[in-house]
């Protein structure tokens, strides 16, 4: 018991040299356990959602920003297509075509513009409020509504693309009616809105508010001071806002597909085999699985690396505690020319390096702990990065 308070008073005494020692034991213990839990979470993560998702429609090009975007909300994103495709597939009757425009955000969160078959695609539930039903309404994700303190009743406001195209998008108010239940997926970090809202705040949808200040004289035009300059729709000018062009020609991400079978997924994805096709069908499946392996085959490189490291670390820690008893070696004499016996030096010494090794231990247990709990938000943001 003497030897245990001896060692934990030389400990505080020497606190900055300790805690050192303490973060880097810590952090070398920790370090492979977290790495292989997030590796773990991860893979999950891709594959659960990959597989769950049998077909995505999109632009030709790469296909893995297509269905990092259109699963995992990416900020990588394919040349969006038009809605034209949506409407082609649906009139196949092969399945159920949702198409899906991710091309805005609002506070850091990706803006999921796409029909209600989503919501029951994903199974999304409601922890608060209601679903979607008018122009302009939005849905939080459970982590985006904990993240910004926002419930049914409040509003987020879009990002703009540029603030300075005068004819470009203006941001557009939404109108919170609901929060989801948390999943453990991105639907977690996703503003959920009808795609005809998506495209309000594209521009391709807009309202007429008028400019005339109510105090004015009658055939006076006066821009009132209240005309702000991101829209809001509102049931009193809801019924002001309109499209124009074509809707074949507005602009979807992608488009996620459910077949009514196997052999309406094999027709379909025959029928967009040509090259030339300006459109193409992605198995994410296969797709995340040929991603997955290429990680696990440098996850073997970086274990080695990581292997090699950690021993040198160890080792360097080692070295730093038998330098630090050589330099006490005056102050061990001292205390056996005091009477201390050769047994209670060695105790003293064993104490402090238990008290260390047990410490860091500790600590690396808390962080994996920590990293196991919240294992799927960090993997869901890594992947939405």
């Amino acid at each position: 018991m003497n030897a245990l308070i001896l060692a934990l008073a030389y400990l505080r005494f020497n606190w900055i040299r300790s805690l050192v020692l303490v973060a880097v034991a810590a952090l070398i213990l920790a370090v492979p356990i977290v790495s292989q839990v997030l590796l773990s979470g991860s893979r999950a993560a891709l594959t659960d959602r990959a597989e769950a998702t049998p077909l995505v429609l999109g632009s030709r090009g790469s296909q893995l920003d297509l269905v990092m975007n259109a699963l995992y909300f990416s900020a990588d994103r394919a040349e969006p297509v038009t809605m034209a495709v949506a409407d082609a597939v649906w009139d196949t009757g092969l399945g159920i075509p949702i198409p899906m425009n991710t091309a805005f955000e609002t506070n850091d969160a990706r803006i999921i513009g796409t029909s209600i078959d989503y919501f029951d695609f994903r199974n999304l539930k409601l922890a608060e409020g209601r679903g979607l039903a008018v122009l302009g309404e939005a849905v939080l994700g459970a982590d985006v509504a904990a993240r910004l303190s926002l419930g049914a009743g409040d509003t987020v406001v879009s990002s703009p693309q540029n603030l300075f195209d005068l004819d470009g998008v203006y941001p557009l108010e939404l109108n919170i009616v609901g929060v989801l239940a948390p999943t453990g997926t991105p639907d977690d970090e996703a503003v959920f809105t009808d795609i005809k809202t998506s495209w309000v705040i594209s521009g391709i949808g807009h309202g007429h508010d008028s400019v005339l200040d109510a105090q004015a004289d009658e055939g006076d035009i006066v821009a009132a001071a209240s005309t702000l300059q991101f829209n809001r729709i509102t049931p009193d000018n809801i019924d002001s806002f309109h499209f124009h062009g074509d809707p074949a020609t507005y602009p979807v991400s992608a488009v996620l597909f459910v077949p009514n079978d196997a052999r309406a997924s094999t027709i379909l994805r025959g029928r967009y085999l040509d090259p030339e096709n300006p459109v193409q069908v992605i198995v994410p499946r296969d797709v995340i699985g040929d991603l997955v392996d290429r990680i696990f085959r440098i996850k073997t490189l970086l274990d080695a690396v990581s292997l090699i490291i950690g021993t040198a670390a160890l080792a360097a820690i080692a070295l730093a505690i038998f330098l630090s008893y050589r330099l006490r070696a005056r102050e061990m004499q001292t205390a056996f020319k005091l009477g201390a016996r050769r047994g209670t030096i060695t105790r003293l010494l064993a104490a402090e390096t238990i008290i260390l090794l047990s410490s860091a231990l500790f600590i690396s247990f808390l962080l994996i702990l920590a990293v196991q709990t919240r294992g799927d938000k960090i993997v869901a943001w890594l992947l939405a990065t």
